[in-house]
């Protein structure tokens, strides 16, 4: 069983309620969306297929030489839920250690996760809005994959647009309060449109999130400011 990356490195995370932490990121290849928006589109898999493969003990090597100082390891991507086998190889080789693993996913593959459930600590999912990503809904599928991540580490973030609707930003509510309100709720403004008026746009969508979500914040990529990887 080999794993395919893009890239294995240590930055600082910049998205979400772990931002500001030292972390191992470790980009897996290949997605099954291609938002219009994505900020990795070398990983996505469906214009270019540069990879590298790595057995799971090659992999954890290049991890162990990157850990120190770090608070955890990210699984990124591409959607690392592609490789759900490898990854819970990987995951179980983590937890020998007591290396906490921080999962980045797209929340589109629920039976993918609930292989891993298990497995995993941290669970930082992207809840896709059609009108900001340009690509088919997944609201069954993003309401599956919260019942299941959950039981975890879970808090959510949705990218915010120039082109977002409010209707697709009342439709994430109706699916979060309906498991838990008290979900971490992040609305994340596109770091391409922050010249466009988004930032207000997340504000305004902010006070429609806050009537029925316990707990919402507006967050942006703090990497991209600061011009790390």
């Amino acid at each position: 069983m080999k794993a395919k990356t893009v890239e294995t490195f240590a930055s600082i995370q910049g998205e979400g309620k772990y931002a500001g932490i030292k972390q191992v990121f470790v980009r897996f290849f290949e997605c099954n969306m291609h938002c219009v928006w994505c900020d990795t589109p070398h990983s996505i898999g469906d214009t270019t297929q540069k990879f590298d493969q790595w057995s799971i003990e090659e992999l954890f090597y290049q991890i162990e030489t990157l850990w120190k100082d770090c608070h955890s390891v990210s699984l990124t991507g591409g959607e690392p839920l592609m490789q759900v086998d490898v990854i819970k190889e990987l995951l179980k080789k983590m937890r020998s250690v007591k290396m906490l693993s921080y999962l980045e996913t797209n929340g589109t593959l629920p039976e993918a996760l609930d292989k891993i459930i298990d497995e995993v600590d941290v669970i930082a999912m992207d809840l896709k809005l059609p009108s900001s990503t340009q690509c088919q809904s997944y609201w069954q599928e993003h309401e599956e994959f919260i019942k299941i991540a959950k039981k975890k580490d879970l808090f959510i973030k949705t990218v915010i647009s120039s082109d977002t609707k409010q209707e697709d930003v009342e439709k994430s509510i109706e699916i979060v309060t309906k498991i838990d309100p008290n979900i971490l709720f992040i609305l994340q403004p596109n770091f391409f449109d922050m010249q466009n008026g988004v930032v207000k746009k997340c504000q305004e969508f902010h006070k429609l999130c806050v009537e029925q979500l316990a707990d919402v914040r507006i967050i942006p990529q703090m990497h991209k400011m600061m011009k790390l990887r």
